[in-house]
Protein backbone atom coordinates (compact mmCIF):
# COMPACT_ATOMS: atom_id res chain seq x y z
CA UNK A 1 0.00 0.00 0.00
CA UNK A 2 1.21 3.50 -0.84
CA UNK A 3 0.76 6.15 1.83
CA UNK A 4 1.72 9.80 2.22
CA UNK A 5 2.95 11.72 5.24
CA UNK A 6 4.48 15.19 5.56
CA UNK A 7 7.48 16.07 7.72
CA UNK A 8 8.99 19.44 8.63
CA UNK A 9 12.42 19.48 10.29
CA UNK A 10 14.13 22.69 9.26
CA UNK A 11 15.39 23.49 5.74
CA UNK A 12 13.55 21.15 3.38
CA UNK A 13 16.58 20.45 1.18
CA UNK A 14 18.22 18.18 3.74
CA UNK A 15 14.93 16.63 4.85
CA UNK A 16 14.10 15.67 1.26
CA UNK A 17 17.57 14.18 0.75
CA UNK A 18 17.25 12.16 3.95
CA UNK A 19 13.94 10.54 3.10
CA UNK A 20 14.49 9.91 -0.59
CA UNK A 21 17.49 7.73 0.30
CA UNK A 22 15.38 5.35 2.41
CA UNK A 23 14.47 2.11 0.61
CA UNK A 24 10.70 1.90 0.26
CA UNK A 25 10.25 5.64 -0.15
CA UNK A 26 8.77 6.13 -3.60
CA UNK A 27 8.97 9.90 -3.71
CA UNK A 28 9.98 12.88 -1.54
CA UNK A 29 8.80 16.34 -2.58
CA UNK A 30 9.78 19.65 -1.00
CA UNK A 31 6.97 22.09 -0.34
CA UNK A 32 4.94 24.00 2.21
CA UNK A 33 2.34 22.88 4.76
CA UNK A 34 0.76 23.78 8.08
CA UNK A 35 -0.21 27.37 7.33
CA UNK A 36 -3.60 28.98 6.82
CA UNK A 37 -3.16 30.86 3.54
CA UNK A 38 -3.27 29.61 -0.04
CA UNK A 39 -0.56 29.39 -2.68
CA UNK A 40 2.50 29.87 -0.46
CA UNK A 41 5.81 30.49 -2.18
CA UNK A 42 9.36 30.51 -0.90
CA UNK A 43 9.20 34.30 -0.95
CA UNK A 44 6.00 34.62 1.08
CA UNK A 45 7.00 31.96 3.60
CA UNK A 46 10.33 33.71 4.22
CA UNK A 47 8.60 37.10 4.48
CA UNK A 48 6.42 35.77 7.28
CA UNK A 49 9.00 33.68 9.14
CA UNK A 50 9.47 35.99 12.11
CA UNK A 51 5.82 36.63 12.87
CA UNK A 52 4.93 34.30 15.71
CA UNK A 53 1.72 35.79 17.04
CA UNK A 54 -0.23 36.53 13.93
CA UNK A 55 0.39 39.00 11.15
CA UNK A 56 -1.48 41.65 9.22
CA UNK A 57 -1.95 40.36 5.68
CA UNK A 58 -1.54 43.81 4.16
CA UNK A 59 1.82 44.21 5.86
CA UNK A 60 2.97 40.91 4.38
CA UNK A 61 2.00 42.05 0.89
CA UNK A 62 3.83 45.32 1.42
CA UNK A 63 6.96 43.40 2.46
CA UNK A 64 7.03 41.50 -0.81
CA UNK A 65 5.97 44.43 -2.98
CA UNK A 66 2.51 43.25 -3.96
CA UNK A 67 0.59 46.37 -2.92
CA UNK A 68 0.12 49.77 -4.51
CA UNK A 69 1.16 52.22 -1.81
CA UNK A 70 -0.49 55.14 -3.64
CA UNK A 71 -3.87 53.46 -3.86
CA UNK A 72 -6.36 54.65 -1.25
CA UNK A 73 -9.01 52.55 0.41
CA UNK A 74 -7.17 49.26 -0.12
CA UNK A 75 -6.74 48.25 3.53
CA UNK A 76 -7.58 44.66 4.34
CA UNK A 77 -9.20 43.40 7.52
CA UNK A 78 -6.74 42.21 10.14
CA UNK A 79 -6.20 38.65 8.98
CA UNK A 80 -4.14 36.55 11.33
CA UNK A 81 -1.66 34.44 9.40
CA UNK A 82 -0.31 31.09 10.47
CA UNK A 83 2.82 30.63 8.41
CA UNK A 84 3.63 27.46 6.50
CA UNK A 85 6.57 25.23 7.28
CA UNK A 86 9.22 24.13 4.82
CA UNK A 87 8.03 20.56 4.56
CA UNK A 88 8.56 17.34 2.63
CA UNK A 89 5.79 15.05 1.45
CA UNK A 90 6.94 11.44 1.63
CA UNK A 91 5.19 8.76 -0.43
CA UNK A 92 6.10 5.26 0.73
CA UNK A 93 5.30 1.60 0.19
CA UNK A 94 4.21 0.01 3.48
CA UNK A 95 5.34 -3.40 2.20
CA UNK A 96 8.89 -2.08 2.17
CA UNK A 97 9.11 0.45 5.00
CA UNK A 98 6.93 0.96 8.02
CA UNK A 99 5.35 4.20 9.17
CA UNK A 100 7.09 3.66 12.50
CA UNK A 101 10.49 3.56 10.80
CA UNK A 102 9.88 6.82 8.93
CA UNK A 103 8.55 8.70 11.95
CA UNK A 104 11.39 7.51 14.17
CA UNK A 105 13.81 8.55 11.46
CA UNK A 106 12.17 11.99 11.54
CA UNK A 107 12.67 12.32 15.30
CA UNK A 108 16.35 11.38 14.99
CA UNK A 109 16.91 13.68 11.99
CA UNK A 110 16.67 16.97 13.88
CA UNK A 111 16.27 18.63 17.27
CA UNK A 112 12.52 18.55 18.03
CA UNK A 113 13.04 20.54 21.23
CA UNK A 114 14.00 23.74 19.38
CA UNK A 115 11.18 26.23 18.89
CA UNK A 116 10.76 27.89 15.49
CA UNK A 117 14.05 26.87 14.01
CA UNK A 118 16.86 24.38 13.59
CA UNK A 119 20.35 25.50 14.52
CA UNK A 120 21.03 28.90 12.99
CA UNK A 121 17.96 28.65 10.74
CA UNK A 122 15.55 30.80 12.73
CA UNK A 123 11.89 31.33 11.93
CA UNK A 124 8.50 29.67 12.19
CA UNK A 125 8.91 28.26 8.67
CA UNK A 126 11.65 26.02 10.11
CA UNK A 127 9.51 24.67 12.95
CA UNK A 128 9.31 20.94 13.58
CA UNK A 129 6.09 19.25 12.48
CA UNK A 130 4.38 16.03 11.44
CA UNK A 131 1.25 16.23 9.31
CA UNK A 132 -0.43 12.84 9.11
CA UNK A 133 -2.91 11.52 6.55
CA UNK A 134 -4.47 8.65 8.53
CA UNK A 135 -5.21 7.64 12.11
CA UNK A 136 -2.44 5.03 12.24
CA UNK A 137 0.16 7.68 11.47
CA UNK A 138 -1.38 9.90 14.15
CA UNK A 139 -1.14 7.17 16.79
CA UNK A 140 2.46 6.38 15.88
CA UNK A 141 3.42 10.07 15.87
CA UNK A 142 2.16 10.55 19.43
CA UNK A 143 3.44 7.25 20.81
CA UNK A 144 6.93 7.70 19.35
CA UNK A 145 6.97 11.29 20.57
CA UNK A 146 6.45 10.05 24.14
CA UNK A 147 9.12 7.39 23.67
CA UNK A 148 11.62 9.86 22.22
CA UNK A 149 10.88 12.42 24.94
CA UNK A 150 12.00 9.90 27.54
CA UNK A 151 15.22 9.27 25.63
CA UNK A 152 15.86 13.00 25.18
CA UNK A 153 15.18 13.78 28.84
CA UNK A 154 17.75 11.22 29.92
CA UNK A 155 20.31 13.10 27.83
CA UNK A 156 19.40 16.50 29.27
CA UNK A 157 17.27 17.86 26.42
CA UNK A 158 14.09 19.85 26.99
CA UNK A 159 10.52 19.19 25.91
CA UNK A 160 9.57 18.28 22.36
CA UNK A 161 7.77 21.20 20.68
CA UNK A 162 6.90 19.47 17.41
CA UNK A 163 3.59 20.45 15.80
CA UNK A 164 1.42 17.35 15.38
CA UNK A 165 -1.76 17.65 13.33
CA UNK A 166 -3.56 16.22 10.29
CA UNK A 167 -2.48 17.41 6.88
CA UNK A 168 -4.78 20.08 5.47
CA UNK A 169 -3.02 20.67 2.16
CA UNK A 170 0.48 20.30 0.82
CA UNK A 171 1.78 22.88 -1.61
CA UNK A 172 4.77 21.73 -3.74
CA UNK A 173 7.70 24.13 -3.72
CA UNK A 174 9.19 25.77 -6.79
CA UNK A 175 11.01 23.48 -9.22
CA UNK A 176 14.47 24.72 -8.25
CA UNK A 177 13.94 23.43 -4.69
CA UNK A 178 13.25 19.87 -5.84
CA UNK A 179 16.26 17.52 -5.54
CA UNK A 180 18.25 20.61 -4.63
CA UNK A 181 21.15 18.82 -2.95
CA UNK A 182 21.35 16.19 -5.69
CA UNK A 183 21.71 19.02 -8.20
CA UNK A 184 23.97 21.05 -5.90
CA UNK A 185 26.19 18.54 -4.04
CA UNK A 186 27.96 21.30 -2.11
CA UNK A 187 24.70 23.00 -1.16
CA UNK A 188 23.62 24.02 2.33
CA UNK A 189 22.82 20.97 4.47
CA UNK A 190 23.59 21.42 8.20
CA UNK A 191 23.32 18.58 10.70
CA UNK A 192 20.87 19.33 13.53
CA UNK A 193 20.60 15.82 14.99
CA UNK A 194 20.62 15.44 18.76
CA UNK A 195 22.49 12.14 18.52
CA UNK A 196 19.76 10.42 20.55
CA UNK A 197 18.62 7.20 18.89
CA UNK A 198 15.82 4.67 19.30
CA UNK A 199 16.83 1.14 20.22
CA UNK A 200 14.51 -0.24 17.54
CA UNK A 201 13.33 1.84 14.59
CA UNK A 202 10.83 -0.59 13.06
CA UNK A 203 10.63 -2.39 9.74
CA UNK A 204 12.72 -1.39 6.76
CA UNK A 205 14.06 -3.65 4.03
CA UNK A 206 17.53 -2.18 3.71
CA UNK A 207 18.41 -4.34 0.69
CA UNK A 208 15.61 -2.96 -1.48
CA UNK A 209 17.19 -1.96 -4.78
CA UNK A 210 17.08 1.49 -6.29
CA UNK A 211 15.83 -0.18 -9.46
CA UNK A 212 12.60 -1.18 -7.72
CA UNK A 213 12.13 2.32 -6.34
CA UNK A 214 12.51 3.77 -9.82
CA UNK A 215 10.08 1.18 -11.17
CA UNK A 216 7.46 2.30 -8.64
CA UNK A 217 7.96 5.95 -9.54
CA UNK A 218 7.59 5.22 -13.27
CA UNK A 219 4.58 2.99 -12.71
CA UNK A 220 2.62 5.07 -10.23
CA UNK A 221 3.67 8.70 -10.24
CA UNK A 222 4.03 9.48 -13.92
CA UNK A 223 0.91 10.19 -16.02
Amino acid sequence: MLLEIVFAAGCFWGVEKNFEQIPGVVDAVSGYAGGNYDNPTYRTVLANKDNNSGFNFLTLLEKIGWTDEDEEGNEEPDKRILNHTEAVKVTYDTKMVSTEFLIKNFWELHDPTQTDGQGNDKGNNYRSAIYWTNDDQKQIAFSTKDEYQQLLSKKGFGNIVTELKPLDKFWPAEDYHQNYLANNPNGYCPNHKTGVKFANKGMNKEELSGTYNQHLKDLILKP
